[in-house]
């Protein structure tokens, strides 16, 4: 069943079935159960009575009395009310006198009972159990035997109770019977309600299939009304929406991705050829040819690092992920910036550290941690001020280790700060006024942390800017 209605009836039908099935196997199991113990009750009260009856019976007259027509019609009278056959033997099994109530069962006098069936009333003084008397009954009936014992505790013989069980087979198929005829008319009913509350769930889902086959085919404006539904309906018809405004917003992300790709790495190109092309030509004088040669390593080397940074994200990006191992994250940013020591002197910068003298062991990928170090760092330098102050410091506390990185320089817009992180954005919206850059610095250290279940934020005021973050203590 492919349609929504038939696994929704299924469902029902099934857990319809299965509640009867487990609601009539409990009530028959419980019936059957009360049943038995209440036969098996009267039965061994009518035995015990037996029993002390052919006791006395014997006390008083010999056993010789078991074969009188006095003893036998008594006997006889008890099985017709009780609706049971009674049989007595001798001590051995031999049987002396069975009756169905009705009629004597000439069939089984002089004939022997089980031996298993007479060393139990022997041994344990009681018999209960289903048996045929190998063959004497066509049927399996339920038996209660016990002693005829003398009152000093002579074994004097064996008497025997026995009952048909076909009452509690009867009830069993009228029992089955009601349940069938109770489960037909539920699932009946299942059927009808099923297919109305299914035609009302399926209007809407078919809607929600006709935009997403619209959306399929590059109508990316297309949403869903919702209407007034607060239902299940209602939520995925939301989500659809949600999802079709986040797939809009990354087609639009994506085509000004290519074209700020496009830009970046024309940029370079240009003017490696213009030069390149002027030198060859005479163009450019050849006094100036180391000047203008400089000027082409210079933007090899950033497109280079262009190149590098996009091979990097495309790294981060995918489902590939080194596995997190324990490190200090101290000894990492210290030698990330040792690295970046000829870049400081250069800005004159001073640089005031606030590290724990104890090592602070974190959990991470140390490789991808210290490029988020390297790329935070840099970043803090690239836009310092002359002799200005750079910054670093590590505050263990509790589960977290909480990284900041600040430098004085010129203070970055509040509607800037939420778009500094993005692929390619540059607070001063000029792509050529910092040629060291290429603006994936910091959407690599999202990137990074994102992936490791932790975020970054940034401040900026007054000209102090401050980048924070925190990672796992191990």
């Amino acid at each position: 069943m492919k349609s929504m209605y038939g696994r929704q009836f299924a469902t029902m039908a099934g857990m319809v079935l299965l509640s009867f099935l487990l609601l009539g196997a409990s009530f028959a199991a419980l019936s059957y159960q009360y049943t038995l113990q209440e036969k098996q009750d009267t039965l061994m009260r009518n035995a015990k009575y037996i029993a002390e009856y052919t006791s006395y019976a014997a006390n008083n007259n010999g056993s010789t009395v078991w074969t009188t027509d006095e003893f036998q019609q008594y006997i006889s009278t008890v099985a017709q009310v009780a609706d049971s056959h009674i049989i007595v033997a001798t001590n051995d099994g031999t049987i002396l006198f069975a009756t169905d109530g009705k009629h004597v069962l000439y069939n089984m006098t002089s004939r022997n009972m089980p031996n298993d069936i007479v060393n139990a009333v022997i041994n344990d003084k009681v018999y209960e159990g289903m048996t045929t008397l190998n063959g004497m009954y066509s049927s399996a009936r339920f038996m209660v035997g016990l002693p005829v014992s003398s009152s000093s505790g002579y074994l004097q013989g064996l008497v025997f109770f026995s009952t048909n069980t076909s009452d509690i087979t009867a009830m069993w198929r009228d029992l089955s019977a009601i349940f069938v005829v109770v489960a037909c008319a539920v699932i009946l009913v299942a059927a009808i309600l099923s297919s109305v509350t299914s035609m009302h769930q399926s209007k809407p889902m078919k809607e929600i299939a006709a935009a997403a086959r619209q959306f399929g085919l590059g109508k990316l404006d297309v949403r869903v009304d919702v209407g007034n539904r607060r239902d299940e309906i209602g939520e995925l018809a939301e989500a659809f929406n949600a999802m079709a405004e986040s797939l809009s917003k990354s087609e639009q992300r994506r085509s000004e991705f290519i074209a700020n790709v496009s830009h970046e790495l024309k940029t370079p190109m240009t003017t490696i050829a213009g030069f390149a092309d002027g030198i060859l030509d005479g163009t450019i004088p050849h006094d100036r040819e180391r000047e203008y040669l400089s000027i082409i390593s210079s933007e090899t080397r950033r497109l280079s690092r262009l190149v590098r940074s996009m091979l990097d994200l495309s790294r981060l990006q995918s489902d590939e992920r080194a596995p997190q191992q324990q490190f200090d994250l101290g000894e990492t940013m210290l030698r990330t910036l040792v690295s970046l020591e000829g870049k400081i002197n250069q800005k004159h910068l001073e640089v005031a550290t606030n590290l724990p003298e104890e090592p602070v062991m974190v959990w991470g990928d140390q490789d991808a941690i210290t490029q988020v170090c390297y790329n935070l760092l840099d970043n803090a330098i690239k836009f310092s001020q002359e002799e200005g102050t750079l910054s670093l410091s590590i505050v263990p506390k509790g589960s977290k280790a909480t990284v900041s990185v600040s430098n004085q320089g010129k203070t970055i817009p509040p509607e800037e700060l939420d778009l500094i992180f993005d692929r390619f954005h540059k607070a001063d919206h000029s792509r050529s006024e910092n040629r060291d850059g290429v603006g994936l610095g910091l959407y690599i250290v999202k990137t990074i942390l994102n992936s490791h279940k932790e975020t970054i934020t940034c401040t900026s005021q007054d000209g102090l800017t401050t980048f924070t973050f925190s990672l796992p203590r191990a």
